[in-house]
């Protein structure tokens, strides 16, 4: 046999999403959910990286667009954290109807925030492991200045550039932030979490890391991979990350 990586779609609240699900060629030891960081996609090196890391360990992977994203439908203008949310939600909805669930979310970077809360809402979810996540979605107002922020909440709607492509960010998404900023979520997750951080990530420090860490009340892993930076981009420095998940999945499940 050899592994099987399909092209798949489902639906979510907010639009048709498309996924890659990635089946290994040995006997499947479990579905993992993988979630990509803000504006990215289920293409970045990284969520490919970790996705093929974590199907040689036994693992079907499903990585997919969030809305707006990717190859996914609807417009990214229209997209919040709890959007993010329902995505996910979805997302294990269709493993568990392809018979890989219960399943594990992994999220990079504000696709780990947003497991984090949508986690407690899907009682199949086993585990969660976070990779260079912020403690609190709304982190990711630190993309923003200050002028970005105002122009939305006065206009409905600001135009910016992230990483040098453009997107338009609606008032809702800066007000539904202030939804998602404690950490009662994390405490009250109450399933195994491993925590992982590169050294030298510059876009969220590792200190988010240790607040996500410090707040869990379950059982609770942390892996800190020497010199990696926020997106990985040392293959090595993301096939050790994966490598520690897996170890972690055999662990918890």
């Amino acid at each position: 046999m050899s592994p099987t990586h399909e092209r798949v779609s489902f639906d979510s609240p907010h639009g048709l999403l498309a996924g890659d699900l990635q089946i290994p060629d040995s006997e499947i030891r479990g579905g993992v959910l993988l979630a990509h960081c803000f504006t990215c996609s289920k293409s970045y090196k990284i969520t490919r990286y970790l996705a093929d890391g974590i199907e040689a360990g036994g693992y079907a992977v499903l990585r997919f667009d969030f809305t707006g994203l990717g190859e996914s439908g609807g417009d990214f203008a229209d997209t919040s954290v709890t959007s993010h949310v329902d995505d996910l939600e979805a997302a294990a909805r269709y493993m568990q109807s392809r018979g890989l669930g219960s399943c594990v979310m992994v999220g990079h970077s504000l696709g780990g925030a947003a497991s984090l809360l949508a986690a407690g809402n899907v009682p199949e979810v086993r585990a969660v492991v976070t990779v260079a996540a912020p403690a609190t979605a709304d982190h990711v107002r630190h993309a923003f200045t200050d002028r970005d922020v105002a122009q939305a909440l006065n206009t409905g709607r600001v135009d910016v550039r992230i990483a040098g492509r453009p997107f338009s960010i609606s008032a809702d998404f800066f007000q539904d932030l202030e939804r998602h900023n404690t950490l009662d979520h994390i405490t009250a997750l109450n399933r195994p979490l491993l925590v992982v951080h590169g050294t030298a990530d510059r876009i969220v420090s590792i200190e988010e890391s240790e607040k996500i860490f410090a707040a869990a009340r379950q059982p609770r892993w942390f892996a800190a991979i020497p010199e990696a930076n926020h997106l990985f981009t040392n293959k090595e420095d993301a096939e050790k990350a994966a490598r520690t998940i897996v170890s972690f999945l055999h662990a918890v499940l």
